[in-house]
């Protein structure tokens, strides 16, 4: 297969060195970084000493940086392209690669954030906005780039409604380290993708309080309950969540100490700033961005997300951490289900 990965990011760069290694290294694979000091160096170096430094880049990897050759270019002739950016870039992106004819698929897990009075969308929903010709779905689920430019093992969800785009997927990076599987439901995978790194902070507070393993579990196990009802209000599966992209990714996120997400709740308990925490990360922590969008949809829907709220309240500084715990602890009974 011919691949593209466009953005050479941690992800970007693990998923492009797992599919041009091992047994798939029968991919022609190719990474495009924005920046063309940064894909000179990857090119020169064969390491991306940015976001991956210490593990080296495969000998078939290709590093450009697209100056020369316009995206639409670059696209054509592909049999997989990969949009590696974070949500913030999907939409530029796609309406750049809007005319190609190839399976497109994108890695990035949130929702973008409202502008112009509408509401924040989720991917696919950007997609049918400024490319709705594309063939294209998500790659998700639980997955840290170190472990899979590694070759640790891990196992992802190919998603989407087109049967060309998951199985381009699957052909393209399941392997002996890394296992795809297929799920039409874009949307519960795309909504698990995104809520789990709301949660994933919460998470991360809980521990940095010390509150406990009790307190861990009921909050990751309730969560998964705000994520489902979320889900399911914007058409998903029920039982999307209690796969790869909802439970699997949640717990990982939620609990690994190479989550993002997780370590701004840490930071946050610890009484660091916002602002001090999210620049201490040196990456993108999607649940920071999309924290206040799923709370927003979620309202416009009449889903109760409590622990969603309480994550944004403390984001905006509008409560602090023990105010928090207080507001979920103080709630009302209810039924669990």
């Amino acid at each position: 297969m011919k691949i593209l990965v466009l953005g050479a990011g941690a992800w970007g760069t693990a998923l492009a060195m797992s599919a041009s290694q091992g047994v798939a290294a029968r991919h022609c694979v190719t990474l495009w970084a924005r920046d063309a000091a940064q894909a000179a160096a990857m090119q020169s170096a064969r390491v991306n000493a940015r976001y991956l430094p210490g593990l080296p880049l495969p000998a078939g990897l290709q590093v450009t940086d697209g100056q020369s050759t316009g995206l639409p270019k670059l696209c054509a002739g592909q049999d997989l392209v990969v949009i590696a950016t974070p949500m913030s870039g999907l939409r530029g992106m796609l309406q750049q690669i809007r005319d190609c004819r190839s399976p497109v698929a994108w890695l990035c897990k949130g929702f973008e954030p409202a502008f112009e009075g509408a509401s924040g969308l989720m991917a696919h929903e950007i997609q049918a906005d400024v490319a709705p010709a594309l063939l294209a779905g998500v790659l998700s689920g639980p997955s840290f780039a170190q472990e899979v430019a590694r070759s640790q093992p891990t196992a992802l969800v190919a998603a989407s409604p087109h049967h060309a785009v998951r199985e381009a997927l699957v052909r393209a990076f399941h392997g002996a380290s890394l296992r795809v599987y297929e799920n039409e439901d874009l949307v519960g995978v795309e909504v698990g993708g995104a809520v789990k790194n709301v949660l994933a902070i919460a998470t991360g507070l809980c521990d940095g309080l010390g509150l406990g393993l009790n307190a861990r579990a009921a909050l990751i196990t309730r969560g998964l309950a705000e994520m489902t009802r979320l889900g399911v209000a914007l058409g998903a599966r029920a039982e999307t969540f209690m796969g790869l992209s909802g439970l699997g990714d949640l717990v990982l996120t939620a609990t690994g100490d190479l989550s993002r997400n997780r370590r701004v709740g840490l930071l946050l308990a610890q009484g660091q700033t916002l602002e001090r925490a999210v620049a201490s990360l040196g990456h993108v922590a999607e649940g920071v961005y999309c924290a206040r969008t799923v709370v927003q949809r979620a309202r416009g829907l009449a889903v109760d997300m409590p622990i969603a709220q309480c994550v944004v309240a403390l984001l905006d500084g509008r409560m602090r951490p023990e105010q928090a715990v207080a507001a979920l602890m103080g709630r009302e009974p209810t039924q669990e289900s």
